[in-house]
């Protein structure tokens, strides 16, 4: 064995590609049509966000049974005609009588009359059915998937002219084209069983057609027609239940995201300015609701006196500065300051320290480095009176 040949082997194996003769490049076939999407890709096992599942229905992919919209839409026009049936054949033949008592006053090529009133005999009978049938498919669709409208999915994408066969080999080798392939047998199996049955049924019926007249035959077959309709679309509706479910399996296995996704998402989402903004907001609300928790751990109470409120409070031990613990106006303060005269929290009238507090901090926030000195007289006095009033207490 030469050691050319060895090479040559070695770099085939190695997945390298060798010029082709010009004979086989008719026979040749780009592997990249072979490439498949990463939607089943290892790694992917969570399930997919909030975020994600509102970003792909703003895409216009949602859960969707074909099924139920198929079913519905079968069933309700062939319930219309099981109803308007007489009516649709009486208008019939009225038209048929019409053209047949003018065929010789009439000219096709001339007279418009011919063409305005087939239009309006034609309108008359289709329109309910027609109607039913639109109601029937956005009924189906607002009940699955809600008010949505999106022209992703009609947008034209020229990245999907060229066919990935490696996409759609798996496609038909794959649970999705299994589970197709017998949900199509099925629906041809119902058909099929339940037109063998109705047929039995009336097979002396349909026997002596022969001997029958022509509104007794007319009436048997579509008797025997719109029994199969309505017979064959409640199945088909039934059968769309578990469709539904399994749709709505295969969407989320479709759709599920790697740990590195999630946590990019969150990322993105987290330094989101609007919804940082919101976080704050809802934190403070939550602390503004617990005045009555915090105001009587307040060391002093600033007031306006009567339209502001601010309770502060300064641990030295884990505090880098004063903190504002209740901050509230009109109702709000009035609520402050009756709890803290109702747990003895001394209350200090500064309007100018009052009002410049309620403008800069909120609950949670350190005041200001600028009124540093002025709080820390504040609660310099307030600590020496509550020191005294101990000692007065204790003597």
């Amino acid at each position: 064995m030469s050691r050319e040949w060895i090479l040559e082997t070695n770099t085939h194996r190695q997945g390298i590609c060798f010029p082709i003769p010009a004979s086989c490049s008719l026979l040749s076939v780009h592997l990249q049509w072979f490439a498949d999407d990463d939607e089943d890709a290892p790694g992917k096992t969570e399930q997919p966000t909030e975020h994600k599942l509102k970003r792909l229905r703003e895409e216009g992919q949602v859960v969707k049974s074909q099924e139920l919209i198929g079913a519905l839409g079968l069933l309700l026009p062939a319930i219309l005609l099981l109803f308007l049936a007489p009516s649709m054949l009486r208008r019939c033949v009225e038209m048929v009588r019409f053209f047949f008592t003018r065929a010789v006053e009439l000219d096709p090529t001339q007279d418009r009359l011919i063409v305005v009133v087939f239009l309006r005999y034609f309108v008359s009978i289709v329109w309910p059915v027609l109607l039913v049938a639109v109601f029937a498919a956005i009924f189906s669709n607002i009940m699955q998937v809600g008010f949505l409208f999106s022209t992703k999915p009609i947008t034209p994408n020229f990245s999907k002219v060229l066919p990935k066969l490696g996409k759609f080999f798996k496609q038909i080798f794959s649970v999705d084209g299994a589970y197709n392939l017998i949900k199509s047998l099925t629906k041809i199996a119902i058909i099929g069983v339940v037109a063998y049955v109705l047929i039995y049924i009336d097979i002396e019926k349909l026997l002596n057609l022969q001997k029958a007249d022509i509104w007794t035959g007319f009436s048997i077959v579509t008797s025997i027609a719109i029994k199969m309709l309505i017979i064959a679309a409640v199945l088909m509706l039934i059968m769309s239940i578990p469709d539904y479910m399994f749709q709505r399996w295969r969407f989320r296995e479709r759709n599920k995201m790697t740990r590195h996704e999630i946590k990019e998402e969150m990322k993105m989402y987290e330094s989101d300015p609007q919804i940082q903004s919101r976080i704050r907001r809802r934190f403070r609300e939550l602390l503004r609701q617990n005045i009555a928790a915090e105001v009587p751990k307040a060391d002093v109470v600033i007031t306006n006196p009567t339209h502001l409120a601010i309770a502060l409070r300064y641990d030295q031990s884990v505090m880098p500065g004063p903190t504002v613990t209740a901050i509230g106006a009109d109702e709000m303060a009035a609520k402050i300051r009756d709890i803290a005269q109702e747990h003895e929290v001394p209350l200090v009238e500064n309007k100018a320290l009052a009002w410049a507090l309620y403008r800069e901090t909120d609950v949670g926030d350190i005041i200001p480095f600028a009124y540093w000195n002025t709080v820390a007289l504040i609660l310099s006095k307030v600590w020496r009176l509550n020191e005294e009033r101990r000692r007065r207490i204790s003597a």
